[in-house]
């Protein structure tokens, strides 16, 4: 892809369609917003696919996998190894994410971005590797350029993959130990929260490792202060392969119109990155969940998110969205096939 495309426009929201869906919504038998959010999803997804009766009939789940060279600092209760480990179990369709995708008839891929353990040839397995981690930012940057340019256009690829699919929905996951570490770092140098109120348990640390986890990314994120005022450039630093692997998703689906359901805490700091970097993203991005990460919520106030479920979860792979997939379906089919008051004859608030 032409360099530093992420700045290109993104596709508007079609007003007319909203409008549409907004006036048949009035016109439903049911009280006015008695449906609560499913109402405003109906017609949210109306301005985003542009017609009046919005469908979600084929999805996309794409995982992002990549190891972060952060690991070498202690922050996670899991060894790298895991990483290439989860890659096979998705690619034999073990992991929770790919349960849900079957139960709900998704379309799915994983892609290595780079492990630091082998990863073994597997046909289900899309090899675009960058190398085989991030750096250890605590160092040095996360990512060189042409990393960062790499693992953006592994993301924009992904999204024009599911275009010629036909998705009408994109969700995208994430694995990769220590990723928790860098969507912290990436959240603080984004928000100016304290690393301390952002920082949570991950793949499980207990409070001392959690400690030393907080003042990882205090180290990181002084050592880096001086180059961190734009988005992009916080990125490379502070980020991993399947994080900007994932920003450039959001980006690249904002331009050509694609809604994003989007995960727990690490897709939401890989969202904050993507509006941060073109801001009419936010348009096309849903909510799925709040996660058990102590900072998603902060980062879901930083985006005016309001996430459909709340389950406690903190598993990522874009599980928590793909939980959430049948109640955006529930929205349409109500939407769609409920009956008008003229339809059904019932007579209207007077």
């Amino acid at each position: 892809m032409a360099e530093q495309w992420w700045f290109d426009q993104v596709k508007s929201l079609n007003e007319e369609a909203r409008q549409q869906a907004f006036d048949r919504q009035n016109q439903l038998t049911k009280p006015a917003g008695s449906l609560g959010c499913l109402e405003q999803l109906a017609v949210q997804l109306a301005s985003m696919q542009g017609v009046a009766k919005p469908q979600l009939k084929n999805i996309q789940i794409s995982v992002f996998a990549a190891d972060h060279g952060v690991a070498e600092e202690g922050v996670s209760a899991f060894p790298q190894a895991v990483t290439a480990q989860m890659i096979a179990n998705f690619a034999h369709g073990g992991a929770a994410v790919c349960v849900l995708a079957r139960q709900h008839q998704a379309g799915f891929e994983v892609i290595n971005l780079g492990t630091v353990a082998e990863v073994a040839d597997l046909p289900a397995v899309r090899t675009e590797v960058i190398a085989r981690s991030s750096a250890n930012f605590c160092v040095q940057a996360a990512m060189t350029e042409s990393q960062l340019q790499r693992a953006l256009d592994s993301g924009a690829s992904a999204i024009d993959r599911a275009q010629e699919k036909g998705a009408a929905l994109f969700v995208g996951g994430e694995m990769g130990i220590a990723n928790t570490t860098s969507a912290t770092a990436l959240s603080a140098a984004l928000t100016q929260l304290n690393p301390s109120q952002l920082a949570g348990p991950g793949t499980g640390i207990g409070s001392e490792k959690l400690n030393h986890k907080v003042a990882v990314i205090e180290r990181a994120l002084n050592y880096h202060r001086d180059s961190l005022q734009q988005p992009i450039e916080v990125l490379r630093r502070l980020g991993g392969f399947e994080i900007a692997a994932l920003a450039g998703a959001y980006i690249r689906a904002g331009q050509i119109g694609m809604p994003v359901l989007v995960d727990g805490f690490i897709s939401s700091a890989a969202a904050l990155v993507a509006t941060r970097v073109n801001a009419g993203v936010r348009d096309w991005l849903l909510f799925s969940h709040n996660s058990a990460e102590p900072g998603h919520q902060l980062v879901l106030a930083e985006l005016e998110a309001h996430p459909l479920l709340d389950l406690q979860m903190r598993l990522g792979e874009g599980s928590g969205a793909a939980l959430a997939i049948p109640l955006l379906r529930s929205a349409c089919e109500l939407h769609s096939q409920m009956a008008t008051f003229e339809e059904a004859s019932v007579a209207e608030k007077q």
